[in-house]
């Protein structure tokens, strides 16, 4: 279906003369019109018409020194009357001729200056133009004049082998954020590194799913032994450490094994257990303060998709040692800032003595965390102050009680540190509560279907939402991928319309696997024919979509039977469609690509971009092509991959880059899209020697 063209990065060179020959023909041509003018009609006025033009007399050459009787007479006689009218008529008319040659002159003049002035600012409108394009090519780095000059990213210093952009909590000490605000992301203030992240010293490619779930390499992962051994969330205390291994056992024998948990929250919610949570409508759980990701890697197995999210932290992270697993995962702060995910988007929450204290601030991360939630879903929290004795603690638990009341949460069952709270699928129940209880519900205005980082509303949202359907009406998984007639209608689209995308990017996974091989790399390229075997169906675990629009990629990776999670990013220059990425069981987040991602360095296996370069070239750019690619170079692990679909010109542009970020790089034709290119890249593993 395509075949390789070429491979490594052509310049693109700009002639720097043209502008010379444009001058040169110019001026002789504006000097041959000169001269054409002068001599074409003797002293007739220029065809740039002068306003000098209407004095002069028609046939005044027929009248000079000639009597109305046709004789001849002298005009030098002045003696008569007779003598002096004549004498008048011929200074008359050599006044008439003076301003005749005056005119001419000054037309003359007048052609001669517009002709040097256009050739001018012909000349400078294309020099502009020039210095432009020249200012733009260099803007994305991709000037040129051959592959050898473009010169390559130095590798950054070892302190930013684990380092999360816009979350520097010392820096926003500093700048005067505290509160819990420390952890926020902020980007506004954030340098750009413009240096490739090398891989730490020991560092070894991650174990293949499944086994990669259960056991990850020490030296991939800064984490102390401490930290892998003290107390905390119930699942950090599931791990095993030897000298380069960390072992995680979600069915341990330990008291707070994750199987005997996630049973427990079954039977509370009335399920025979956790396989159960797909027929009471449960697909995707969003996990805050995940430990390292044991309770969603237990119901992986259950076909449930479990976001982590945790605070940014420099050593023993949360979200860094859940990705490494082969969990999804981003960091995420839940303390002033509305989560980038749309309204209704989550089937459960999940809350296992998690950091988050649901009391502060009068309530407001409830009133978000209730945003999330779709209607009659479960929200799971264990904490030691439920079962709390001493005054305060029983005040703040009793505040909770009443807060999730007003918000139309029904308490299903509490056993022993854990509560399980199910949200009303009924709008009226909000309506009828007592004495209109706080908190109001947000007006249309302010309820923003998919915020980007927006300050907490002190408002319940989602409740003019067009997918305000009950966890239990929807399609249960995996049909749920295949949105009816109905649910389509509330995003604009058409079943065939739908399909037909589907079916484009079952077609194209079936190209893309392929070419995963490093056989296109080499000095006689060859797309893997029937005799190379296939790359594995675990080849690849963490895959980010950096342009997701309706998930097709994913679902077509998933149908075609890849042990993958997808991260779908709907950018927030492109249509929102993360909605419906959310409604079809798939998760994702809003996000712009100008900004680094909320993740931690060597996080994902394969990164895909379709559209994006024609995306983000439409708009007011802030940030430049090699910027982004920097970007996904510090997402992408060791030998991972990238595939960028989009327009020649903006293929061949990205190709050039990939010399500089260190790269193999190929470019694929699309034999049914003559418009468009593939770019297939992966990154090599660049080894460092430990000190």
């Amino acid at each position: 279906m395509s075949r390789p063209l070429h491979r490594g990065a052509s310049g693109i060179r700009i002639p720097d003369s043209n502008y010379d020959l444009w001058d040169s023909q110019s001026k002789d041509k504006a000097e041959k019109e000169g001269l054409d003018r002068r001599g074409s009609s003797g002293l007739s006025p220029s065809p740039l018409r002068s306003p000098f033009r209407l004095l002069l007399p028609e046939n005044s050459h027929s009248k000079y020194g000639v009597t109305e009787n046709g004789f001849s007479s002298d005009p030098f006689i002045i003696g008569t009357p007779r003598s002096r009218h004549k004498l008048v008529l011929l200074f008359l008319k050599f006044s008439l001729v003076f301003i005749v040659i005056l005119a001419l002159a000054g037309s003359f003049w007048w052609t001669i200056s517009i002709s040097t002035a256009s050739r001018g600012h012909i000349y400078h409108g294309y020099r502009r133009l020039q210095e432009q394009l020249v200012s733009d090519l260099l803007e994305i780095g991709e000037i040129s004049y051959a592959p050898s000059r473009l010169k390559e990213l130095e590798f950054c210093s070892q302190e930013f082998e684990n380092y999360v952009p816009c979350f520097n909590v010392s820096d926003n000490l500093a700048l005067g954020f505290s509160d819990g605000n420390e952890f926020d992301r902020q980007c506004s203030h954030e340098l750009r590194q413009n240096c490739l992240v090398f891989s730490p010293a020991n560092y070894k490619i991650p174990l293949r799913w499944p086994t990669g779930r259960d056991i990850i390499w020490v030296a991939n992962v800064k984490i102390t032994a401490q930290e892998v051994l003290s107390s905390g969330s119930l699942t950090k205390r599931m791990m095993m450490l030897d000298e380069e291994q960390i072992s995680f056992r979600s069915a341990s024998l330990m008291f707070d094994g994750v199987e005997d948990y996630s049973h427990q929250i079954a039977e509370m919610i009335g399920l025979r257990n956790e396989s159960n949570f797909i027929q009471a409508g449960v697909r995707t759980i969003l996990d805050i303060d995940c430990g390292y990701g044991s309770f969603g890697a237990h119901l992986f197995q259950s076909q449930l998709l479990t976001m982590c999210i945790a605070n940014y932290e420099p050593s023993g992270s949360q979200v860094q040692l859940t990705l490494e697993r082969g969990l999804p995962a981003m960091v995420a702060s839940f303390t002033s800032k509305q989560l980038p995910y749309p309204s209704l988007s989550f089937d459960m929450m999940h809350c296992a003595r998690c950091a988050i204290d649901w009391d502060r601030k009068d309530g407001i991360l409830l009133i978000e965390a209730d945003r999330l939630l779709r209607p009659g879903g479960y929200f799971v929290w264990t904490s030691p102050l439920t079962n709390a004795r001493d005054k305060d603690s029983q005040k703040r638990w009793k505040f909770i009680q009443d807060f999730t009341e007003n918000l139309c949460w029904n308490m299903l069952s509490q056993q022993d540190e854990t509560v399980v709270w199910k949200k009303t699928s009924k709008r009226k129940c909000y309506s009828s509560r007592k004495n209109s209880s706080p908190p109001p519900l947000c007006g249309r205005s302010y309820d923003v279907e998919s915020p980007y980082y927006r300050e907490l509303q002190n408002c319940i949202g989602g409740t003019h939402s067009g997918r305000w359907i009950s966890v239990e009406e929807r399609e249960t998984w995996p049909s749920r991928d295949h949105l009816n007639k109905k649910e389509l209608a509330i995003y604009g689209l058409q079943s065939d319309e739908f399909a037909e995308d589907s079916e484009s990017w079952r077609a194209a996974v079936r190209n893309y696997w392929s070419l995963l091989s490093p056989l296109i790399f080499s000095d006689h390229p060859k797309r893997p024919g029937d005799e190379d075997p296939p790359p594995p169906y675990n080849m690849l675990r963490n895959v980010l979509d950096m342009n997701a629009h309706f998930g097709g990629f994913n679902s077509a990776l998933l149908q075609a039977g890849k042990s993958v999670w997808v991260m779908n990013v709907v950018p927030v220059s492109a249509p929102n469609y993360l909605p419906l990425i959310q409604d079809r069981g798939y998760v994702g987040v809003l996000h712009d690509w100008c900004e680094a991602f909320p993740t931690y360095p060597r996080t994902y296996d394969l990164v895909h971009a379709a559209g994006l370069l024609s995306l983000e070239s439409a708009q007011q750019r802030r940030c430049t092509m090699l910027d982004m690619f920097i970007e996904i170079d510090r997402l992408l692990r060791p030998e991972g991959w990238i595939i960028i679909r989009d327009t020649v010109p903006l293929v061949e542009s990205a190709r050039a880059l990939t010399t500089r970020l260190k790269w193999d790089a190929r470019v694929v034709e699309i034999e049914s899209d003559s418009d468009q290119r593939l770019l297939i890249c992966q990154k090599p593993f660049f080894k460092k020697q430990a000190n």
